[in-house]
């Protein structure tokens, strides 16, 4: 037969009250030393997000193991694409040489189906004879995003709205065009009138501007820490590649080129190939949807 003193009951509860005390107080601990070394400035940790940090007391900043590239202001970035529900780990050393470490995790987003109709056949199912001219398209919009370069106004001054109109379509919608489910819709479609001046969103470089097949004259500017801008279906254009360009700047007027039912932009921010969503990035004013 199993005997417990009352006093080894006590002894018991005493050393696991002790244990939770000190464990509870060393998560304090690490995360303020975390918050004391990388500092959240502002975003969200959703899908399609992007969180600001400021690493102003850091010296080493890994995430997933791999190094972070502080940018000018002292600040990185950590951004999610459409599907991630990854954990995701930052750590490193404080300037003081103390470790820190923390976990962030993107939420999940429910998307809805959009059905478009109307489009031309060769928009949906390409001729055999437009595919290598599809896949230098993507080449080349793929090597455009993977510029670092080297403005860091969005990181201080966050995004502008490129033109005014109506919301046609938002960011993550599924696609089924003329009947056919085709990827997710990266960006937001801002109907407007054909001609508009269409802005920088933030100040940068622009590094293509070219008529692509899908997208018809396009512009991307790099906002410098692989993040970049990309403007699709203009009509016209008014930069050149290799241009820098500021805030609020024309680049050029709202079209219907490319697979588009109508004058509209189609505008999107990526963080190299993570593609975010602009809604989140940006305040909207003075904006009407039809969702």
């Amino acid at each position: 037969m199993l005997t417990i003193s009352l006093n080894c009951i006590k002894r018991t509860l005493t050393n696991f009250l002790t244990f939770i005390i000190i464990f509870t107080k060393s998560l304090i601990f690490s995360h303020n030393l975390a918050a004391a070394c990388v500092n959240f400035i502002k975003g969200e940790a959703i899908q399609g997000g992007l969180i600001f940090y400021d690493s102003s007391h850091a010296t080493e900043i890994n995430l997933d193991g791999e190094p972070i590239i502080v940018n000018k202001e002292n600040g990185f970035v950590v951004g999610f694409h459409r599907d991630d529900l990854a954990m995701r780990t930052i750590e490193g050393l404080c300037k003081d040489g103390s470790p820190f470490s923390f976990e962030i995790q993107p939420s999940k987003r429910h998307y809805k189906i959009q059905k478009i109709d109307g489009l031309a056949p060769e928009m949906v199912t390409p001729p055999t004879h437009v595919l290598e001219q599809i896949a230098n398209d993507f080449k080349m919009v793929k090597k455009a995003r993977s510029i670092r370069g080297n403005s860091t106004d969005y990181f201080t001054n966050g995004f502008n709205w490129p033109v005014y109109g109506t919301i046609t379509s938002i960011y993550g919608d599924q696609r089924i065009l003329n009947g056919k489910p085709r990827q997710p819709h990266f960006g937001i479609d801002i109907a407007a009138p054909l001609g508009e001046p269409v802005a920088a969103t933030a100040s940068g470089h622009v590094v293509m501007a070219e008529k692509l097949y899908f997208t018809g004259w396009t512009v991307i500017i790099s906002h410098g820490d692989y993040i970049s801008s990309t403007y699709s279906h203009l009509n016209t254009i008014s930069v050149k590649t290799g241009e820098n360009i500021k805030r609020g700047e024309k680049i050029g007027t709202v079209g219907s080129t490319g697979r588009s039912t109508g004058p509209h932009l189609d505008w999107r921010i990526n963080l190299l190939d993570r593609r975010l969503d602009p809604l989140i990035l940006v305040k909207i004013d003075n904006i009407n949807t039809t969702y």
